[in-house]
């Protein structure tokens, strides 16, 4: 049965993936409808008193000192929709143009922005319809947030440009049609109201941090198995060391691999060898997992506070008062989606590393690159190439697109964050992450292969076994690409995760 959910006044990180990656549909609260009500109210009183606002009755930007008439303010926001729909490449993945709408929705529902109390039950018209804009991944520079890609969303609402429905992509006035509704007439503001605020990249943002919650979890297991398969120690995880540190996503690491690895006969078995101690790629897995972690927490906060922020401009307070700002800026995403995208890389830096250990016989031990019959058969000395080549790729959409700023609108807007930017290159870097974690699971397992009948701990040996549950040990060459791909969707399922949680607790 479909779940209407009524919006909160604040939504969280959790929330946001559930209401846009399920069949769920929403519908506004009494107190987001009144205040809608009484922000339309204000604009009303204030172009009958003839005051002059930006935006409501003046042009755009560097237009800002051109008055217009009020006979032609319902066609100004019009005409800044169809001038601002200019996005090039790729259409947005449809659940972030879904979550830039609900986004949209839930800063507009603040009653600081003006907008038409049906303009707003129209985007939730189109939320819960399905009909989902299809978005120009490029365009924006984060100055005014994200006024190109959102133009295309606000052309949809309009019945011009393209939408989604059923999964075809058609004119949305057809589209629009089909779900039973119709283009929405603008007036004053709405326009205006719809382009600025920072709702495209922030719905990238709260996309790629799901992503990279799971994938620190997914890290510390693989790492954990890497860990026995190498037959590390596990010294280096006593609290007592990390206490002296105590950064907390160092501690929770810790925590995390000595959960994991408990009860390991691989790691009981060479407790009393002469080696001293391991690379760092496995002794310094706290500490470098912990630092991505800590960044991470950051990122979260940052994000979680822009999901529920009024991003527009002007906006409107009580006693009839219009203030222009800077809200829209998207400095804040921008920053912290840079930061999370090094956060992940380092994550594949070190895993690269883990991976290279487990295939070299120089090092480890085992079976020359992880095969019986090696000579004959190359085994998994490939797949550390591959992984190589992404962690290099992350070195490259690691540099902060944040840092950069090319001056727009004749120079009034002369700083802007390029936010967008780094937030589809921090999902570019989710990508390559996920499948150097996925060739060192795939690697890991069939190095712990080498150790039986000696078992792994709880936690790892849940992971083991999902892994092993469809893939099996490989005992001759054959095309990886397709385990790889498979572990890949296994983490994004949160299956390995789940196993592994299920025996340790939560990670």
């Amino acid at each position: 049965m479909l779940k209407i959910f009524t919006l909160k006044n604040k939504i969280s990180l959790e929330d946001f993936i559930r209401l846009c990656s399920a069949d769920a549909q929403i519908r506004l609260n009494s107190d987001q409808k009144r205040k809608i009500k009484q922000g339309r109210e204000i604009i009303t009183r204030l172009i009958k008193k003839g005051s002059r606002i930006y935006g409501v009755n003046t042009g755009f930007g560097a237009l800002a000192q051109e008055v217009i008439d009020e006979a032609k303010i319902d066609e100004l926001q019009v005409n800044l929709i169809r001038s601002h729909a200019c996005g090039v490449g790729d259409p947005l993945p449809k659940e972030i143009a879904k979550g830039a709408i609900l986004l949209l929705i839930n800063s507009l529902s603040r009653g600081y922005s003006g907008i038409n109390p049906k303009t707003v039950e129209m985007l939730v018209g189109m939320f819960n319809k399905g009909v989902i804009p299809v978005i120009p991944e490029k365009g924006s520079v984060g100055a005014s947030g994200d006024l190109v890609p959102l133009a295309h969303l606000a052309l949809a609402l309009i019945g011009e440009g393209e939408a989604y429905y059923k999964n075809k992509r058609q004119a949305a006035k057809s589209a629009l049609s089909k779900a039973g509704l119709k283009p929405v007439k603008l007036g004053a503001k709405e326009g205006l109201a719809l382009l600025n605020g920072t709702h495209i990249m922030t719905a990238m943002a709260a996309f790629c941090l799901h992503r990279a919650l799971k994938m620190l979890a997914i890290a510390d297991i693989a790492s954990a198995m890497s860990l026995e398969a190498l037959k590390g120690t596990d010294a280096f995880l006593k609290e007592d060391i990390h206490r002296l540190r105590p950064h907390p996503g160092q501690l929770f690491t810790a925590n995390n691999l000595r959960r994991l690895v408990e009860g390991s006969q691989i790691i009981a078995s060479h407790r009393n060898c002469p080696k001293v101690q391991d690379a760092y790629s496995i002794r310094c897995i706290p500490q470098v997992h912990g630092a991505s972690r800590d960044a991470v927490s950051y990122v979260k906060k940052v994000i979680e506070t822009e999901m529920n922020s009024v991003t527009d401009n002007p906006l409107f307070f009580k006693n009839n008062r219009a203030i222009s700002g800077g809200n829209f800026h998207g400095q804040p995403i921008a920053l912290a989606m840079d930061f999370l995208g090094i956060a992940l890389s380092e994550l594949a830096d070190i895993s690269e590393r883990r991976v290279e250990k487990l295939i070299n016989p120089q090092t480890n031990g085992l079976s020359p690159f992880l095969m019986k019959d090696s000579g004959l058969n190359s085994g998994f000395m490939v797949v550390q190439y591959t992984a190589a080549s992404l962690v290099s790729h992350n070195k490259v959409l690691s540099h902060p697109a944040s840092v950069d700023s090319i001056p727009t609108s004749a120079n009034l807007e002369d700083h802007v964050s390029m936010g967008s930017i780094s937030c589809r290159k921090a999902l570019e870097i989710c990508d390559n992450t996920e499948n150097v974690l996925a060739i060192e699971l795939l690697t890991a397992a069939q190095a712990l292969d080498f150790h039986k009948p000696l078992k792994p701990g709880k936690g790892t040996g849940a992971a083991y076994g999902i892994v092993r549950k469809f893939i099996p040990f490989i005992k001759k060459d054959t095309a990886l690409y397709k385990y790889i791909n498979k572990i890949f969707s296994l983490i994004e399922s949160g299956l390995i995760q789940k196993e592994a949680e299920n025996l340790v607790g939560k990670l």
